[in-house]
């Protein structure tokens, strides 16, 4: 079986080094999707660059929180979302906040208001994700968050990112850090997994994403050469990796404290031998409206 990549920049439209730099990684073939953040100053400028270039994979972000001290955004729908906002009317700062807070209506509410303002802003979407994993519902065993969103997956017609073949890979291994255990997990995945295939819902098989540590962070010369062997513990079949790319000098360096390693994820998906690393180590890259053909 062949290997299959989808690269999602995740978190556009949240700054403008985000928008900058994902653009350029569109236009340049070296990543294949991204997804749109729709509570956040930049997101409007995404939508209008998606309506000018739709021969791109362009989706929506659903965002739940806002996780940045120093950057907050509330949500898109105005009204009935109260159970959303935290005590000065953001969105919540952590997963498990928003979990442990939100009504099951008014986060169905919000999702579909960011869709509704996507589309108005002229964004033809390709797919959804979740921002932070909120949706999965795993960080409380709060299973109901993730069958609210696949009903309303099959209810609009959109791809949605969830690992079909289960818990593979370090951001999986990361979930089982949560208090919930791997066997109910395990068990999550096979029901949903049924319940995908008999909705039609396009997923892709696996979900890896790559993680920072003590040895890879120390400089963009150690992660460039992680980066390197991570890929290729890529399995055959569908697998989405996502990345957050973001300019040098951009506004996420003063928002995050991680905002240099957007800039790292930039620069490495950009690096021409990286791409032609992914090319010899058998990777096809696709995107996902090539993985909703594929799955017809």
């Amino acid at each position: 079986m062949d290997k299959y990549l989808i690269i999602n920049a995740d978190d556009l439209g949240s700054f403008l080094g985000a928008n900058v730099a994902t653009f350029d990684l569109l236009e340049s073939g070296c990543i294949t999707s991204s997804t749109v953040m729709m509570p956040c100053m930049w997101a409007r400028q995404a939508c209008h660059w998606a309506k000018e270039h739709p021969e791109y994979a362009i989706g929506v972000h659903l965002t739940n929180t806002a996780e940045w001290g120093k950057c907050k955004w509330g949500p898109v729908a105005h009204e009935g979302t109260e159970s959303l906002r935290d005590e000065e009317g953001y969105l919540w700062t952590k997963t498990e906040e928003f979990e442990e807070n939100a009504d099951i209506d008014e986060a169905r509410r919000e999702c579909l208001a960011q869709l509704a303002l996507a589309r108005k802003l002229g964004l033809n979407p390709s797919h959804w994700d979740n921002h932070m994993g909120t949706l999965y519902g795993i960080s409380t065993g709060r299973v109901e968050m993730l069958q609210m969103i696949l009903e309303l997956s099959a209810e609009v017609g959109l791809p949605f990112r969830f690992p079909l073949n289960g818990i593979a890979g370090p951001e999986q291994e990361k979930a089982l850090e949560t208090g919930v255990p791997r066997a109910v997990i395990e068990m999550l995945f096979g029901n949903v997994r049924d319940f995908i295939k008999e909705r039609g819902i396009v997923c892709p098989d696996y979900l890896v994403g790559h993680q920072y540590d003590d040895d890879n962070k120390q400089s963009y010369e150690t992660f460039r050469e992680y980066m390197f062997e991570f890929v290729k513990s890529f399995p055959a079949g569908v697998t989405e990796t996502f990345i957050h790319p973001g300019t040098e000098n951009g506004e996420a360096i003063t928002a995050s404290g991680a905002g240099i390693h957007r800039f790292w994820e930039y620069s490495v998906y950009k690096d021409p031998q990286f791409q032609q690393h992914l090319t010899a180590i058998g990777i096809k890259k696709i995107n996902y409206r090539d993985l909703a053909a594929m799955r017809a």
